[in-house]
């Protein structure tokens, strides 16, 4: 049996990622020993908590990874749990050596695109269009976050098969649930009872929103998105005032109801100096057998609204795509399995995958943004 060191075992072990963090094991001081016996190595292994969700995971890494350094080697490894010390040691490794909590993607060098997906009412399905987007861009190869800022109304566990999930914490930072690629939560994760009611005011709904932004490792993200509740309440409010940078994609459905209370969630975005980067219309027709299209809910409201917010900031506001009526979509969102990772071919889903290419493929512009500059002393 060839000689193996405990150098090409850790250097293998480098290569396994924790499945929350997403960096690997050796970095975040979770290897606390190797032995290695004649026919057998062992892993020390210390779990940020001792109820670690993951834990069959990085198990099964852990094997393949030292399987391909000693394949006759049998692979045990011992799982512990970290000391208060090693876990705030680990806490300010994530932070970059920093201890205070600061939201990173209001940060002047982030490179997060942050999208918030709004809409004037309720039943529009923007729960449903944001886990599709969200998705969407995770098939391009995206690093993609998802905050259900939906607070009384939150859906998106469900709707991606995690609603049962309860983010681990790591001291007093949350480690989000990686569900399909994507790291997401959600209010529903951090409640103590699924059954049970948010009946929260506005200083608690703000409170809310900045700990999923800020007590959450997000780690190196690509894209943000965020489900708002809809209308132009608090959260809207504290999201213009926490990420100024946010761009905003508003979600209607074709008739006149719908539309006109659409415009007035993109009139907030503006008024909270975000930018408006699109339009997408859910529900717009029903493709029925031998062609013809049924427009059960009438017909031109996403356009309206793009036209109307154009003419209004000053700049081109696209509708992004309009979605028919398809029974997958809706069951799709039911079982925990978006249409785009379902039923790619779809109508509805190219139309989602469409929309999601032209936000991630677009630059962002500086029109209705705030740029964060002060004025210069004079010479």
């Amino acid at each position: 049996m060839a000689v193996v060191t405990e150098e090409q075992v850790r250097e293998a072990l480098s290569k396994v990622n924790d499945p929350e963090i997403k960096r690997p094991i050796t970095e975040l001081g979770m290897v606390d020993g190797i032995t290695i016996e004649e026919a057998q190595i062992t892993v020390r292994l210390l779990l940020t908590v001792s109820g670690c969700p993951l834990k069959d995971t990085l198990n099964r890494d852990i094997t393949a990874a030292i399987a391909t350094v000693a394949p006759a080697h049998a692979v045990v490894v011992d799982m512990g749990v970290m000391t208060d010390e090693q876990r705030k040691s680990m806490q300010e490794l994530l932070r970059g050596g920093r201890t205070e909590k600061e939201i990173p993607f209001a940060q002047a060098g982030s490179l997060t695109k942050v999208f918030a997906i709004a809409s004037g009412k309720g039943g529009v399905g923007k729960s449903t269009v944001t886990v599709n987007l969200a998705l969407a861009m995770a098939k391009r190869g995206l690093k993609v976050g998802i905050i259900d800022a939906d607070i009384y109304g939150h859906s998106i566990p469900d709707m991606l098969g995690v609603g049962d999930l309860k983010p681990t914490q790591v001291e007093d930072m949350i480690m989000p649930v990686p569900v399909k690629g994507m790291k997401v939560i959600s209010i529903g994760m951090l409640k103590p009872r699924k059954d049970q009611v948010v009946a929260w005011r506005g200083p608690m709904l703000d409170r809310a929103l900045v700990q999923m932004l800020s007590d959450v490792y997000w780690g190196d993200l690509d894209a943000l998105l965020l489900d708002l509740p809809p209308g132009t309440g608090d959260v809207a409010i504290s999201l213009g005032q926490h990420l100024p940078n946010a761009e905003v994609v508003v979600v209607t459905t074709p008739q006149p109801a719908a539309a006109d209370v659409a415009e007035r969630a993109g009139t907030m975005a503006s008024m909270m100096h975000q930018r408006v980067v699109g339009v997408i219309e859910n529900m717009s027709y029903l493709q029925v057998p031998g062609g013809e299209r049924m427009e059960i809910f009438g017909s031109g409201g996403a356009a309206k609204v793009a036209e109307t917010l154009s003419g209004r900031f000053g700049y081109d506001v696209p509708m992004l795509g309009q979605i028919p009526l398809d029974q997958s979509l809706r069951e799709g969102g039911d079982a925990g399995d978006p249409i785009v990772e379902t039923d790619p071919d779809s109508e509805a889903a190219k139309v989602l995958q469409g929309a999601a290419d032209q936000l991630s493929g677009r630059s962002r512009g500086l029109a209705g943004m705030q740029l964060g500059l002060a004025p210069a002393g004079r010479l």
